[in-house]
């Protein structure tokens, strides 16, 4: 099947990996429906003839049955997505993260759609002291967020049928420049910190992040499109790269920034330490990434420097709980 004849269906497609996924999906000649809230902007993503944009919430089933009509594929990006924009509104996050998803997987199903691709998270394996945490790891999610994203995952497989193939991606934490910008990431925060203060506060530092360019992270999307659909049918695939301390993120920035960065650290009772193995999707399906952290921070310092970010450490638009305080959604 030709590119040109296959619509995808993105949630979330006007979101921080959204922004970036879908301009590359058109340029492959995808047809693509963006259905998302749009509250961080209703201009994100530039207009192009194979591209219908639907200001909708994934919660509106019958809006959501309606846009699913006639598309291939289904990429789930839409959530809340961090868990102290979670943590604003347990009851709002609960309702889009975790109560709508078996409706709109069966309204996908309903609607004859073949490819449901999830976008779960890293966070599902809670703390571990193994060096690769793979695929079959033990779940233990230490938050709402991420334990519906694992409810979820269950939820898919219990879904899929013969004409309804699922696969789960567990990305690390994404980084880099996007149109749809955020700033409260650690590499991207760090970066923006770095930027305009000349100082970067490193809570702890010995933690571990595994971090993804976010180049990598949408080229992920396209392979799994473009995979033979019998190696992704009930699979789970980690999506990372680099497993880096916050301090030696903190390093890296500082190398890219300058000089004239100070360190400041500080002491922090966060624990949390989280490092993933992304073995399986490049033994099974030949995906590596091509993309470095220093890249993202390089990215992001171009980005400032021309004026594509302005306002990045007070304007509300690239910090997702900012956002979630002024905006009445329910």
């Amino acid at each position: 099947m030709k590119n040109s004849k296959l619509k995808i269906f993105v949630t979330g497609g006007a979101g921080y990996v959204g922004a970036v996924l879908v301009p590359k999906l058109l340029g492959l000649g995808y047809r693509v429906t963006v259905y998302d809230l749009l509250i961080f902007g209703e201009n994100v993503l530039k207009p192009h003839p194979n591209l219908s944009i639907i200001k909708g919430d994934i919660r509106n089933i019958e809006l959501l049955s309606k846009s699913l009509r006639n598309h291939d594929s289904v990429i789930h990006l839409a959530c809340i997505s961090n868990d102290p924009s979670f943590e604003l509104n347990p009851k709002l996050g609960k309702s889009i993260n975790l109560d709508s998803f078996e409706p709109m997987v069966k309204e996908c199903k309903n609607n004859n759609v073949n490819f449901f691709i999830y976008a779960s998270s890293s966070s599902v394996y809670g703390l571990k002291e193994e060096k690769n945490v793979h695929e079959d790891v033990s779940l233990d999610p230490l938050t709402d967020y991420s334990r519906y994203k694992a409810e979820c995952e269950k939820i898919l497989l219990k879904n899929q049928t013969e004409k309804f193939k699922t696969t789960i991606i567990r990305p690390a934490t994404v980084c880099g420049y996007s149109p749809r910008q955020r700033m409260d990431v650690v590499v991207n925060l760090l970066t923006n910190q770095a930027y305009h203060k000349k100082e970067i506060s490193v809570l702890g530092g010995d933690q571990l992040r595994p971090n993804i360019h976010i180049s990598d992270m949408t080229d992920v999307y396209i392979k799994l499109l473009n995979s033979p659909r019998q190696k992704l049918e009930g699979k789970i695939f980690n999506a990372g790269y680099q497993n880096l301390s916050v301090k030696k993120i903190a390093e890296t920035v500082k190398k890219v920034i300058g000089p004239n960065v100070k360190l400041r650290l500080v002491k922090s009772d966060d624990k949390r330490s989280y490092h993933i193995s992304s073995e399986k999707i490049k033994n099974e399906l030949g995906f590596t990434p091509n993309h470095t952290i220093e890249e993202a921070i390089s990215d992001l310092k171009k980005a400032l420097e021309s004026g594509l970010l302005p306002n990045s450490l007070e304007d509300e638009k690239y910090f997702n709980i900012k956002r979630f305080e002024n905006i009445n959604l329910r």
